[in-house]
């Protein structure tokens, strides 16, 4: 539901909303000679759109940057070719079964148009106005906008304490300073993060009220609010849910009543599963699988529908976005007083106050030097975008459907502003690094990583599969040499302490010094206001772990491999040095039995984790347990091998390596929250 932006969003949620960017759901069928062949078919244009693209339009997905005014938005028809040009070269290079694009300007549509097949087994096209696409966390301006309203009515205050709102249901005074709705509409309210077992759900008997699944899922407290924007579903939800309390309606209720309806939406709703009325309208999700487009079930998003759950038109996208273009009316409806807009609109939070920053619900970005604002949102199987430029009037949404929608989404935005609004100046070239560059810049290396993660919940084990992001030095080119922000490693030279910018490119990587210490305790990416870093702890560098297990296995092996070759001396042995053997064999062995276990409950589970926690993973964390008492027996052991001088020395120091890796595997366990049983 989560998503991002600009920097390699694909990157960001393959890491993780994402990402824990969302999750994986499972089934259907569907003919795919037909999705193949359909693929490219339009549904019908709708309000007038320009005319389609002829077969040789360009397939290029990305123009060069030209002069300013060669191209302009007022002149549909090469807006039509162009935006059909490059929707079709992904639809046929990323393998996308259904897409939509719209652009506005000045509160008229220029262009709308869907692309492939809302159903590929009915042969129903695309339509703009009708066909309803799952937005993800671009739901989530919905519910910020729902918030704003409250607060211009004097029922709600974006500084006072949110529980002073919440009924049966209270977050913990963790740290001195409360969680806000200025903290939730900026990301900031301090959460870990959390969605195994209850983000997505595919059973809708399973689907419990806002209230019950927040109680139940509530994460902890991991730093003061409004200190770093670090993404929270769980926070736009019980903003939610503060909507709903507050103001006495449902939530689904609410943005019908006091959004969806003023705006004319009516090809839009949170409610799951869809109103009868509209399920004849959606868009089914699908996976390529073996070639083939594999339809997939309705993805719930249940008690944290506030965060994501709305399914939308692309046309009934563009009256959400001339109401905040046109601060706050639509037509003869205001759904925002002008000046509640121009504050949801301006700058609220920022990490670093040097780059892009938070607004209210929206977060900003730049691109070719224009200033725009909107949110990206994605389901397993939608990704969506919606962006504002306030300055120009214009305003464009996309939706995808299928694993190529992330990529192609950036791609069209790219292409989109490089066509027309270009760069009008090159940049200064940046100044020559400091001759103690290398001396001064040493403070910035190290490892970071993403703030938006779990950590006390056996999430955090996920940590373990995102490398760090590295920071390290190029002292005679003066630059720093960074590695995980994108799919290769990108220098970047200093523009200003503590500020530097990429070599090719216009991204930005800011470090913040705590000042009590000052040491660099995280960076900060331009491209993603919402989503802070922080320096990984000693304790917790995967590589490290990687080693010690590395190790461990080894030893482990050792045993059980030397079991087998001294067969005849292990017979030989007497009572309580057999017994040794024995505890160390059976370690060794349990430590594997432990992760091929784990391993396949996974594997065979790994489409439904973010549903539901399957009884098989709960039964498989008794064997870490199983696992530590061995380690205590073995460890105890090991003293009695030494006291009473069992086998030669070397055999000693061997029996006491094993059971040092049995402690060390412990450990590993406990750090990761593998031990025990931690499902938010």
């Amino acid at each position: 539901m989560v998503r991002a932006a600009r920097l390699p969003v694909s990157l960001l949620i393959a890491r993780r909303l994402g990402s824990w960017t969302a999750a994986a759901l499972a089934l259907g069928l569907v003919r795919a000679p037909a999705a193949r062949g359909q693929a490219h078919n339009e549904g019908k244009p709708a309000q007038a759109a320009p005319r389609a693209a002829q077969p040789g339009a360009p397939p290029t997905p990305v123009t060069p940057a030209v002069a300013p005014g060669t191209y302009r938005l007022e002149d549909t028809a090469a807006l039509g070719d162009f935006i059909d040009g490059v929707m079709r070269a992904h639809i046929e290079e990323l393998h996308i079964p259904a897409a939509v694009a719209v652009v506005i300007e000045n509160g008229r549509v220029l262009y709308a148009r869907g692309y492939g097949h809302a159903n590929i087994a009915h042969g129903t096209p695309v339509d703009p106005a009708t066909s309803l696409f799952r937005i993800g966390s671009t739901s989530k301006l919905f519910t910020w906008t729902a918030v704003m309203q409250l607060v211009e009515q004097g029922t709600l205050d974006l500084d006072t304490d949110v529980n002073h709102y919440l009924k049966g249901l209270q977050i913990p005074a963790t740290f001195p300073q409360p969680v806000t709705l200025r903290s939730l509409m900026t990301h900031s309210p301090g959460f870990e993060d959390g969605a195994l077992g209850y983000l997505i759900i595919e059973d809708s008997s399973r689907v419990l009220p806002i209230d019950e699944t927040l109680r139940r899922h509530m994460p902890a407290r991991v730093r003061p609010p409004l200190t770093l924007s670090s993404y929270s579903n769980y926070g736009a939800a019980l903003a939610g849910l503060i909507v709903q309390q507050a103001s006495g309606e449902p939530f689904n209720e609410y943005i019908q009543h006091h959004i969806l309806d003023p705006l004319d939406m009516h090809h839009a709703t949170f409610q799951e599963p869809l109103p009868p009325a509209l399920r004849g309208d959606a868009v089914t999700g699908y996976a390529r699988e073996n070639g083939d487009y594999v339809a997939k079930p309705f993805e719930f998003v249940g008690g944290f529908r506030p965060a994501g759950s709305m399914s939308a038109s692309a046309l009934d996208m563009t009256h959400f976005m001339i109401a905040h273009l046109q601060d706050g009316r639509y037509g003869s409806a205001q759904i925002l007083k002008p000046a509640t807009a121009e504050l949801m609109h301006r700058p609220a939070f920022a990490n670093d106050p040097r780059l892009p920053p938070m607004d209210l619900g929206f977060y900003e970005q730049r691109m070719n030097g224009v200033r725009f604002i909107g949110h990206e949102g994605d389901t397993e199987h939608f990704h969506t975008a919606m962006f504002i430029i306030p300055d120009r009037q214009v305003g464009i949404f996309l939706s995808y459907v299928g694993d190529g929608g992330d990529p192609a989404r950036s791609g069209m935005l790219r292409a989109f502003f490089d066509r027309y609004f270009p760069e009008t100046a090159l940049d200064p070239p940046p100044p020559a690094p400091a001759a103690d560059f290398a001396t001064t810049a040493a403070k910035y290396t190290g490892a970071y990583r993403f703030a938006r993660h779990s950590s006390t919940e056996i999430e955090k084990a996920l940590l373990l599969a995102e490398p760090p992001i590295r920071v390290s030095l190029l002292p005679k080119e003066g630059r720093l040499l960074v590695t995980g922000l994108g799919t290769s490693a990108e220098q970047y030279v200093p523009i200003a302490t503590g500020l530097f910018q990429r070599t090719d490119g216009h991204q930005q990587i800011a470090f913040h010094e705590d000042s009590a210490s000052g040491q660099v305790t995280r960076l900060s990416v331009s491209e993603l206001p919402f989503m802070g870093t922080e320096r990984v702890p000693w304790a917790e560098l995967p590589s490290r772990w990687y080693t010690l297990l590395g190790i461990s296995t080894l030893l482990f092996l050792s045993v059980l491999t030397g079991l087998y070759y001294r067969r005849q001396e292990f017979r030989a042995m007497t009572r309580a040095p057999k017994r040794a053997s024995w505890l160390a064999a059976v370690t060794a062995g349990w430590y594997f039995l432990t992760w091929i276990v784990l391993g396949a409950v996974i594997a065979v589970n790994a489409s439904t984790l973010f549903s539901r926690v399957p009884g098989s993973l709960e039964a498989a964390l008794v064997l870490p347990v199983i696992f530590v008492v061995l380690t205590v027996l073995l460890v105890i052991a090991a003293v009695q091998v030494w006291r009473h001088r069992y086998w030669t020395v070397g055999r000693r120091v061997h029996f006491s390596l094993v059971a040092a890796a049995a402690v060390i595997v412990c450990l590993f366990f406990n750090q990761w929250n593998i031990l025990g049983w931690h499902f938010g």
